[in-house]
Formats: structure tokens, C-alpha cells, sequence
């Protein structure tokens, strides 16, 4: 299952992106119990594909599947390397996150994403909330960064919102 698990996972994507496209709507619709399995097996909720086929979907192709994977393989290996493939049984509440208006030395919307950040990388995300939003893309695109070059950079700071922020702004236009 390791050595062909991207293939697996783009084929779901594509299967949900076409029950999409034909009128169905919401990860129950989307997703077998197997597909639902495999999901859970690489650290993946049926929500998070959702929303990254919906925001595809209705933002004309962004974020696109690329950018899907990505993100998906940093919480993949998040998963199996630190979790040791156990989920944390835990869900952020919403209501927790810094709001879309605070910021760190100036930068607005800063402090939201790399809490996003940490909680995908925990998997323990609310249903209600997305990593890769159309606020975090704009974010990420002002600053010239990846979503998935995000995530990983918030692992490897390993809690140290110092080390993120310097990242963050170091890529920034001048």
C-alpha cells in the first residue's frame, strides 16, 4: 500500500471530483467505506479531500491536485513518522484559532495559519475548518510560499513560531 499510495489517492480524487462535477455534494456523498479507509490509513479525513475538490472545483482549478498531494504527503508522513499512525482522537474547535485579523509583527492573518498548520499537522482539524482556504492561498500567494512548503516548515520548527515567522518573512516581496 506504501509504494503506490499516491495512485490511490488520485484516484479517489478524481472519482470525488467527477461525483462532484455530476451534483453531489459533501465528503458522505463523495467517499466509499473503503475510500474512507484508505484516507484514515494516511493520516486523511474524507472532509479535507472534500474541501480540496469543492475549492477546486468553484475556485477554477485552485487549489489544484498538485497542491492536494503536497499537503496530503506532509500529513501522511507527519502521521506515520511522529504519530506512529495513530490519530490523536482530538478536534480543534474553530472558536480557538487566533481571528482572521490578528498578526505577528505586522502581518495580518500570520498567527491563524501556522495554528492551521499545526492542527492538519495533528490531523484534528475542525470539519468546519480548511488548511488551504481561500484566505490561507491569498496569504501564501502575497508571500510567495507553498502551502505545503508551509506545513512543513511549521513541523520542522517543531513549535518554535519564531523560526516560522522568520520564514514567512524572509520569502516576502520587497
Amino acid at each position: 500500500m506504501n509504494y503506490h499510495w499516491t495512485q490511490s489517492f488520485k484516484t479517489i480524487y478524481d472519482r470525488a471530483t467527477s461525483a462532484y462535477q455530476l451534483g453531489a455534494r459533501g465528503a458522505d456523498q463523495l467517499f466509499t467505506a473503503e475510500d474512507r479507509d484508505f484516507l484514515a490509513s494516511i493520516g486523511c479525513t474524507p472532509i479535507e479531500l472534500y474541501d480540496f475538490v469543492d475549492d477546486c472545483i468553484r475556485y477554477g482549478g485552485d487549489p489544484d491536485f498538485e497542491t492536494c498531494l503536497l499537503v496530503t504527503a506532509v500529513r501522511r508522513d507527519y502521521f506515520l513518522v511522529v504519530q506512529g499512525g495513530r490519530w490523536t482522537g482530538v478536534v480543534t474547535p474553530m472558536s480557538t484559532l487566533p481571528a482572521k485579523r490578528a498578526a505577528i509583527e505586522g502581518i495580518p492573518w500570520l498567527p491563524r495559519i501556522i495554528e492551521k498548520a499545526k492542527i492538519k499537522l495533528r490531523g484534528e482539524m475542525d470539519p468546519e475548518l480548511m488548511y488551504g482556504c481561500a484566505g490561507d492561498r491569498a496569504f501564501l500567494q502575497k508571500f510567495d510560499l507553498h502551502l505545503a512548503d508551509l506545513l512543513r516548515h511549521v513541523w520542522a520548527a517543531d513549535g518554535d513560531d519564531q523560526k516560522v515567522i522568520a520564514y514567512v518573512k524572509a520569502a516576502a516581496p520587497h
